[in-house]
């Protein structure tokens, strides 16, 4: 049910030693490439899929600027969601929730510069429910106790390596205009409208690769550009001819993009950069 759609995200950081040690020994990321302002880090020790770049002058994005809300990694087996719960039950590692969303079982928190992460597992998509093109999804507290259950013997190991940034979700300025671009211009599909306020998309009738919401960030501006946090994402598309297609749907809709080495570069309205590749 889901494909690698959200091949990899770049986030600019302040202080790169301390980000990389989060997802290197709290999250159990492998780190592939190193330099003194660059790292890449990887689940299975070779697809990158999280690049940070450092950049000690940025300025921490103003959280309610539009932007990130949080990268959310998909875990294989419910047993690995268990295991790093247990982890960071033994750990005392500070979450920020955990919620059961019906088609999904979620843990937040937030990396050392204020980016939010989700670490999740999908139930099976048999189970989900639809009506009229729409996924119910809610917000419930998760049953921890049940969790738990799946642990398994070994514990956590660090990051499966079938690991994948399973969606995104975005702090927009407004709906409408985002609707059209990533509806229109780049082929995705409505699968619910969560209250007025905020949106999910997905191709493949998956739950969403792509949330976008204004709860923080009605009106806002886009970030400073000398500011930390997402610098851009990439979309996997599955063959040339999906390129042109979407190239034509942005011409459509006058929306601006670059090609740079085989590859599309456009913003969304709310000044969000998004890599487009084959």
């Amino acid at each position: 049910m889901q494909s690698t759609i959200i091949k990899q995200a770049v986030l600019t950081v302040q202080n790169l030693d301390k980000t990389v040690a989060f997802y290197e020994k709290i999250l159990g990321f492998k780190v592939i490439e190193r330099t003194n302002e660059k790292a890449t880090v990887s689940a299975d020790g070779e697809t990158g899929l999280l690049v940070l770049e450092q950049n000690q002058s940025a300025a921490p994005r103003n959280p309610k600027a539009t932007g990130l809300y949080h990268i959310a990694f998909l875990l294989p087996e419910r047993s690995h969601l268990a295991d790093i719960v247990h982890y960071f039950i033994q750990t005392r590692y500070p979450l920020q929730g955990a919620s059961d969303h019906h088609v999904s079982e979620a843990l937040y928190m937030a990396d050392p510069e204020g980016n939010g992460i989700e670490i999740y597992i999908d139930r099976n998509p048999e189970k989900w429910r639809w009506h009229e093109g729409q996924v119910y999804m809610t917000t419930e507290a998760l049953d921890i106790e049940n969790l738990l259950k799946d642990a398994t013997e070994t514990g956590w190991k660090g990051m499966p390596e079938k690991t994948v940034i399973g969606h995104i979700h975005l702090q927009v300025a407004e709906l409408e205009k985002n609707r059209e671009f990533y509806c229109d211009g780049l082929g995705f599909d409505v699968v619910l409208h969560y209250g007025s306020l905020a949106l999910f998309i997905s191709k493949n009738k998956y739950h969403h690769h792509i949330g976008l919401n204004t709860w923080n960030s009605k009106g806002a501006p886009a970030p400073a550009k000398n500011s930390t946090g997402l610098r851009n994402f990439t979309l996997a598309l599955s063959n040339e001819e999906e390129m042109q297609k979407i190239k034509q749907q942005l011409e459509k809709l006058n929306a601006s993009f670059s090609l740079e080495e085989g590859k599309v570069i456009t913003r969304d309205p709310s000044g969000t950069e998004i890599v487009l590749e084959v």
